[in-house]
């Protein structure tokens, strides 16, 4: 290993309040040389970025790389190639940098494809993951309902296909966490109303920022969809 590269930390940010990032990440992002983000290829934007701003010194150079919102999976997988060359490329250089992502760095995190990337081509670069507090945590946490107790399962899973993975599950584990699930939250209803989960079961958009909204009774999610950060919490045993 070449002493004079930098080192890459990984850095999840939390669910959306700044108070929940990890102390040994702000002191990082005070560190390091420059902060890479992910956003659409649409526009700048990221929320990533807006929940670290305040850790960030106004004179580290925030780099945004932008990644198609697509499901074509070729040209997804390109885009973590080119982003993962370029921070190569930086690394080698010398200096260190931060890739912010949101909520835990390695949980359905853009991070996560970076990181594999950046270990394949580049095994002799220093990488350092700091976890984040995921949004779910922040969700039971707002709510004041535990995730799990005693010797009961948790399963989390991305709600973009609806509710068919819990529907696949035999048998069924007690607490259920659907994240992204905006786009197919009826179908999600009906999954959980299936595995007996509904009467016990609330969702949260937004978690942590200044357009919060608990729905208490999921129901509603078949009359109107969600808004994009929002997830669901299922249980079998009653909140």
């Amino acid at each position: 290993m070449n002493e004079n590269n930098g080192t890459l930390y990984g850095i999840g940010v939390g669910p959306g309040d700044p108070e929940l990032i990890p102390l040994k990440s702000v002191r990082i992002l005070k560190e390091v040389d420059t902060v890479f983000a992910a956003s659409s290829s649409k526009n700048q934007y990221s929320l990533a970025v807006r929940i670290a701003q305040n850790h960030i010194p106004e004179s580290t150079p925030i780099r945004m790389l932008d990644f198609p919102m697509t499901k074509d999976r070729e040209e997804t997988e390109e885009a973590w190639l080119r982003h993962a060359r370029s921070i190569i490329e930086y690394l080698e250089s010398g200096k260190n940098a931060a890739f912010i992502t949101l909520g835990d760095s390695t949980t359905y995190s853009t991070y996560g494809y970076i990181l594999k990337n950046v270990r394949k081509l580049a095994p002799h670069l220093k990488i350092e993951t700091i976890p984040g507090i995921t949004s779910y945590q922040a969700s039971s946490a707002r709510l004041n309902i535990p995730l799990t107790e005693g010797e009961e399962s948790l399963f989390v899973t991305s709600g973009v296909k609806g509710g068919d993975h819990l529907r696949s599950l035999h048998p069924k584990p007690e607490n259920v966490v659907f994240l992204k699930a905006y786009k197919n939250a009826g179908d999600i209803c009906n999954a959980l109303e299936e595995g007996g989960y509904l009467e016990n079961s609330v969702g949260i958009c937004s978690c942590g920022l200044e357009d919060e909204e608990i729905i208490r009774d999921v129901r509603e999610f078949r009359k109107r969809p969600p808004e994009y950060w929002t997830i669901i919490i299922g249980k079998k045993n009653k909140i």
